[in-house]
C-alpha cells in the first residue's frame, strides 16, 4: 500500500515540528513563545500534536511512539547543555505521556477501523 502525496506532506510536516521543539530546547528561555499555560500542558501537547501527526503519515502508532519516547526525553535532557535550564524529569514524563497517549489513541481507532470493516 503506497503512500499518499497527502501523507507525504503530513510527515513532513511533522518533522518540522519536531525540528522545531528540538530547537525551542536549546534556545534561551527568554526567546520562547508560550501559550501562557503551564510548561508541562505545553509539552504534553506539543508531544500529542506531532506524536498523532506521525501516526496519521505513518500508521504504525506503537512504532512511531518507540521512536518519539526516547526522543522526548533525550530532548529533555539535552536542557543541561544549555546555560539557562536545567533537565526536569516532570517535564520529560509529560512529554512521553503525550507521545503514549497519542499513539495509543492513534492505535485504539485504526483497531476499531479494521474491525468495523
Amino acid at each position: 500500500m503506497g503512500r499518499t502525496s497527502g501523507s507525504k506532506w503530513l510527515g513532513a510536516l511533522a518533522v518540522a515540528m519536531l525540528v522545531a521543539i528540538g530547537v525551542a530546547t536549546l534556545i534561551p528561555a527568554g526567546w520562547q513563545l508560550r501559550l501562557g499555560l503551564h510548561w508541562l500542558v505545553e509539552h504534553f501537547l506539543a508531544y500529542v500534536t506531532v506524536t498523532a501527526m506521525f501516526c496519521i503519515a505513518w500508521p504504525r502508532p506503537m512504532a512511531v511512539a518507540a521512536v518519539l519516547l526516547p526522543v522526548a526525553i533525550l530532548l529533555e535532557m539535552t536542557q543541561g547543555l544549555t546555560a539557562d535550564r536545567v533537565p526536569d524529569a516532570a517535564t520529560a514524563l509529560s512529554a512521553a505521556a503525550g507521545v503514549a497517549v497519542a499513539a495509543l489513541l492513534t492505535d485504539l481507532v485504526i483497531a476499531l477501523g479494521k474491525r468495523r470493516a
